[in-house]
C-alpha cells in the first residue's frame, strides 16, 4: 500500500525507494514489475530506482543475485539489528562491535594479563555487500548505529565502512550527521597524495617512486577512486 500511495501522489518527485528485508531477487522482481505498472498508470516520467536493505541471513546469502535483479537497482544498505536477530547473534546492539567479540592474545611464558582485541562483528557482511555492489555498478551504504552517547564508537564504525568501500551511511540521530559527513569525505592529505600519483602517471602506465613509495597501475586506480570521491563530495 505504501508504494501504491507514494507513486500515485509523488511519483515524479521520487528518485529511489528503499525496500526493507530483501531476501532474494524475487523481491526485487516484484517491486520492479509493480513500479513499471504504477509509473505507466500515473504517467511518471523517470524510472524510480530500488535500494535494497539487507536485514536477513537469506538476504546476505543472495546478495549478488539481488544486486543483479533489475536495472532499477541503486544500491544496498546494511540493517544490522534485524540481521543480528535473523542470524541468532547474541547482541542487543544496533550496529557497532561487542565487548566480548574478539581475540585473546596467547599466554606469555611469564604469565600476566593477556591482551584482548575487540573485533568488528560486521566486517564480513559489509565486505560481501560492497563486493556485490561494486561488481554490479551499485552503491553500498552502512546502516544505523544505535548508541547516541558514544560518538567515538559511531565514528569508528562509520570509518570502517568507509574504508571498506561504502559511500555513505544511515544516521539515527541528528548529532550523527556531522560525523557521517566528516568520515565519508576523504582526508585532504589523502586527496593531495592521490593527485600527485595521477600527475606523475597521467595515463596510469609504468611505475614511479613518490616519497619512497612505489606507485604503479594498481595504486593509480586507487588514487582515481579517492580523487573522484573528493570531487563528488565537493560538488
Amino acid at each position: 500500500d505504501d508504494i501504491l500511495q507514494i507513486v500515485e501522489i509523488v511519483g515524479n518527485k521520487v528518485d529511489v525507494l528503499m525496500i526493507p528485508k530483501v531476501e532474494g531477487p524475487w523481491d526485487i522482481h516484484y517491486v520492479d514489475q509493480l513500479l513499471a505498472q504504477l509509473e505507466a498508470k500515473h504517467k511518471v516520467t523517470k524510472p524510480i530506482l530500488i535500494h535494497a536493505i539487507l536485514e536477513t541471513a537469506q538476504g546476505v546469502k543472495n546478495v549478488n543475485e539481488i544486486a543483479q535483479a533489475s536495472p532499477r537497482m541503486h544500491g544496498m544498505s546494511l540493517g544490522p539489528a534485524d540481521l543480528a536477530a535473523s542470524r541468532g547473534m547474541k547482541t542487543t546492539r544496533v550496529g557497532g562491535g561487542h565487548p566480548f567479540y574478539g581475540v585473546l592474545a596467547d599466554a606469555g611464558a611469564e604469565g600476566g594479563e593477556r591482551a584482548f582485541y575487540q573485533q568488528d562483528l560486521w566486517h564480513y557482511t559489509v565486505a560481501r555487500m560492497v563486493d556485490a555492489c561494486m561488481a554490479n555498478g551499485l552503491k553500498a551504504f552502512y546502516g544505523p548505529f544505535g548508541d547516541f552517547d558514544d560518538d567515538d564508537a559511531c565514528r569508528a564504525q562509520f570509518r570502517n565502512a568507509f574504508l571498506q568501500g561504502c559511500v555513505g551511511t544511515w544516521t539515527l540521530h541528528p548529532k550523527q550527521i556531522e560525523i557521517a559527513k566528516d568520515v565519508f569525505s576523504p582526508e585532504v592529505k589523502e586527496v593531495l597524495f592521490a593527485k600527485r600519483i595521477l600527475e606523475a602517471m597521467p595515463d596510469g602506465s609504468g611505475a614511479v617512486l613518490i616519497d619512497g613509495k612505489m606507485q604503479d597501475d594498481a595504486t593509480w586506480k586507487q588514487a582515481n577512486v579517492i580523487v573522484k570521491l573528493a570531487k563528488m563530495v565537493a560538488s
